[in-house]
């Protein structure tokens, strides 16, 4: 496996036109979850993100970028679960796919070492704490 962090790949990467295949992942996973992380990284282009480390809005204009330079058939959102800097990242992703649409994405949590996929509705509602609030019946 290669690593790389999202913010320091070239925009017009050639492994990323070549594979089409995107996985964004937690920096955190390589030491915490290496398994988990082995097993997604088969066909993808591993490009990982510390939002401890760069801004959101400086890794979305660049993923952003990346997508529409490099036309992805796929990108994969993998973080542990409970972070509020990861659930930022899929946060991202989907305000990505607001200028640059027709993606597939898929994203998953690690929550106590199980895999769970997250629909997107799941990740658009969170942003609002008034949609939660109603959905816990407060």
């Amino acid at each position: 496996m290669v690593f790389r962090k999202l913010i320091h790949v070239n925009a017009c990467s050639r492994v990323i036109r070549k594979l089409k295949r995107i996985l964004i992942y937690g920096t955190c996973l390589r030491d915490e979850y290496p398994e988990v992380l082995n097993e997604f990284s088969k066909d993808h282009v591993l490009l990982a993100v510390c939002l401890e480390e760069e801004h959101m809005n400086m890794v979305g204009f660049k993923l952003a970028t990346i997508i529409n330079s490099c036309k992805p058939i796929e990108i994969i959102v993998l973080t542990v679960d409970g972070s509020p800097h990861c659930v930022q990242l899929h946060m991202m992703v989907e305000e990505c796919l607001k200028l640059v649409p027709g993606i597939n994405v898929k994203h998953y949590v690690i929550y106590k070492g199980k895999t769970i996929e997250i629909p997107s509705k799941a990740i658009k509602t969170a942003r609002y704490l008034t949609k939660v609030k109603k959905l816990l019946g407060e």
